[in-house]
């Protein structure tokens, strides 16, 4: 999860409000040194943390709080409003036909966000193309040649033009008509120097990018701010993108470095994989933090991986009724594209997610894993009618997966159990008809 120990103290503030038997400025005291130590922990900036815990002493003492909340509910209410304040704004990319510059020093993880950045763009319907701008390092080059080729998007570079701005230029004109995005990956420095600024500054003048991202490592803590400070400087950089905000407990130097310097988030990555980009929404960021949840990311990754035709097939059959062990691997694939399951309970309000244990989780996505092992050792005979499944079935379906045969047998009571719930969907009219619509079947 991201900035684990924040959470961790952020949560346990919210329990400590929620279990009060009054609110008084002692409580809101206790409180606000709660608040400080966890943020200060986190790196965020001393005065962005004094002035929160100005404004959060100033409110809970004296707003009354709104007809139908409790005192609880509102300085809870008060300290969520005020930490979306310093956690930055958000912003959209828009989806049309532009150029994105990507800037930052080395290590932050820039070209790897760059293939991000292409398969979101991708994934959305439109056709990015990667650029190779950085002419110093050799490795650069090859690294975002194998990235493009993973994405499955065209790639522009040469490892022979020692001009950066020269052969940008000709990678736009290049893309002019086959693109609707192309993404051009700069060269970094290990620290800030004059060349780097330079080099980038008359690339952005000669190209005139619609979008110039910054990229960040989470883990910069407050150095965060000096760079984003000379990056906006040298080119009015028009979003952040924090990167590595999987791994660390200390994030919010990087994150207070938007507020500071007034650049929009635009995504946070949280692994290494090309699909680990999240679009970032301060409102569903903190809700995460507090253990509320985030359940507008929740629904559009599941309308994510419901979009695919194949998906969209599947739910049909289940809704309507029809559901065999066909259609139980198709929902199992639905799943895994969605994410891994710890990703997932961390949209979920912290009533539920803190009921699922790290191991339990793990366990039961191994589990479900297995289950498409053994499926796929079955024939589709089996997979249409699991009823047939006996005996020396289940001897040679356990043997062609690798698996004991109280593993088949446990996935058939799963089939039977899941089965048994999908047929009351069915068969309940009024709730299928509501299903279709929602899922726009009808």
């Amino acid at each position: 999860m991201v900035l684990d120990n924040l959470r961790d103290s952020l949560r346990g503030t919210i329990k400590k409000i929620a279990g009060a038997i009054t609110v008084d400025s002692k409580l809101i005291k206790e409180v606000i040194r709660d608040i400080q130590r966890a943020l200060l922990q986190a790196d965020v900036n001393v005065k962005l943390v004094l002035q929160l815990s100005k404004n959060i002493e100033k409110r809970a003492l004296q707003e009354k709080p709104p007809a139908g909340m409790s005192a609880r509910e509102h300085v809870i209410r008060i300290l969520y409003d005020e930490l979306v304040k310093i956690v930055g704004t958000g912003r959209a990319l828009p989806l049309k036909k532009q150029t994105i510059l990507m800037v930052g020093l080395y290590g932050q993880g820039k070209t790897t966000t760059c293939g991000k950045l292409a398969q979101y763009f991708k994934k959305k319907g439109l056709r990015p193309a990667l650029v190779a701008g950085d002419v110093h390092r050799p490795a650069a080059y090859d690294q975002l040649k194998q990235i493009a080729e993973k994405a499955g998007v065209p790639f522009y570079g040469d490892k022979n033009e020692k001009d950066a701005v020269a052969l940008v230029n000709k990678a736009v004109e290049h893309f002019k008509r086959s693109a609707d995005v192309i993404i051009i990956d700069t060269a970094g420095r290990h620290k800030l120097e004059d060349d780097l600024i330079n080099e980038i500054k008359n690339i952005e003048k000669s190209i005139r990018a619609d979008e110039k991202i910054l990229v960040i490592d989470a883990a910069i803590g407050q150095q965060a701010k000096e760079q984003a400070k000379a990056f906006h400087d040298a080119v009015g950089i028009t979003g952040i993108i924090l990167t590595k905000m999987d791994g660390t407990a200390k994030g919010g130097g990087a994150l207070s470095a938007s507020a500071e310097v007034g650049a929009p988030i635009l995504f946070i990555g949280t692994g290494e994989h090309l699909s680990d980009l999240e679009a970032f929404d301060p409102k569903g960021f903190v809700s995460r933090l507090l253990g509320m949840g985030d359940v507008k990311t929740l629904l559009e990754k599941a309308e994510e991986a419901l979009r695919e035709k194949e998906a969209e097939k599947t739910m049909e059959k289940i809704v309507s009724g029809k559901f065999t062990l066909k259609e139980m691997y198709q929902q199992i694939e639905m799943m895994k594209k969605m994410g891994p399951l710890h990703k997932i309970s961390e949209l979920l309000p912290f009533g539920m997610s803190g009921k699922l244990k790290d191991a339990d989780m793990q366990k039961t996505q191994d589990k479900l894993n297995k289950f498409k092992y053994i499926m796929d050792s079955m024939t589709e005979e089996e997979l249409e009618n699991p009823e047939i499944i006996k005996g020396s079935r289940i001897k040679r379906i356990a043997r062609g997966a690798g698996v004991e045969t109280r593993d088949v047998k446990e996935l058939l009571r799963y089939y039977r159990m899941t089965k048994s719930m999908m047929k009351g969907i069915s068969s309940n009219r009024k709730l299928r008809k509501s299903l279709m619509k929602q899922l726009k079947f009808t």
